[in-house]
């Protein structure tokens, strides 16, 4: 492994747990000398954060953040910010959830309960190019035929039709999102007329529906057009 011990890295933290960031962002701290290190607590800031830092070397992302739901926020970052290598680190380490976030596109996944020296490994690796992923993994069935239709149809969206997509899923109205993203009432509406066009939808309930396919444990959905 190259020896990171003083870089220039940026690095992208971005969980909603304050002390899950604060004792990751000094073990970063500690092992890159260096680097840059950005903190999101929800599904805005990171979309601030990656608008600013669009060079960042590495996206350290959980699945669970105010905002977005399950691997949605993965699939954001990697359609919208392709260069920016995604690395998913989450207390959910079951085999499905791992094998999911690289079908989606992660760089790599690393489990909260690793080990410093395999967190310094893992990182290096991904900023290198590499892949990772824990040592032992097993079973896993991976992403739905569904789940991978919602997340081709996402890719089409732009930055803010995404963002629109995912108050929608949050239950927020018309109103209550154009005050959320400063626009106008008429403007969201074009979004949502974009939006079901591109996923092939109809009406909000099915872009729930669809967005609830991206969820850790997603909804039942028989078919997604």
């Amino acid at each position: 492994m190259s020896d990171k011990s003083d870089c220039n890295w940026q690095i992208i933290i971005a969980d909603d747990h304050p002390l899950f960031r604060h004792a990751l962002k000094n073990c970063l701290q500690q092992n890159f000398r260096g680097a840059q290190i950005l903190e999101a607590e929800d599904f805005a800031s990171l979309t601030q954060l990656l608008t600013e830092h669009s060079q960042a070397n590495i996206l350290l992302l959980d699945l669970q953040m105010p905002g977005c739901e399950g691997f949605s926020a993965l699939l954001y970052a990697i359609s919208q910010y392709p260069q920016i290598p995604v690395m998913v680190v989450s207390a959910h380490s079951e085999p499905d959830i791992i094998r999911r976030s690289l079908d989606h596109g992660a760089a790599g996944f690393l489990p909260k309960s690793a080990e410093l020296a395999e967190m310094t490994e893992a990182l290096t690796t991904v900023i290198e190019g590499g892949l990772w992923q824990p040592a032992d993994v097993s079973g896993g069935s991976g992403v739905s035929a569904s789940e991978e239709a919602v997340a081709t149809a996402l890719s089409k969206l732009t930055q803010q039709q995404f963002r629109v997509a995912s108050m929608v899923y949050q239950g927020l109205l018309n109103k209550q999102i154009a005050a959320e993203l400063n626009i106008t009432e008429a403007t969201v509406k074009a979004h949502m007329t974009e939006i079901f066009r591109k996923l092939g939808l109809n009406s909000r309930t099915q872009v729930v529906l669809a967005l609830g396919q991206l969820a850790v444990k997603p909804q039942s959905v028989e078919a997604f057009r």
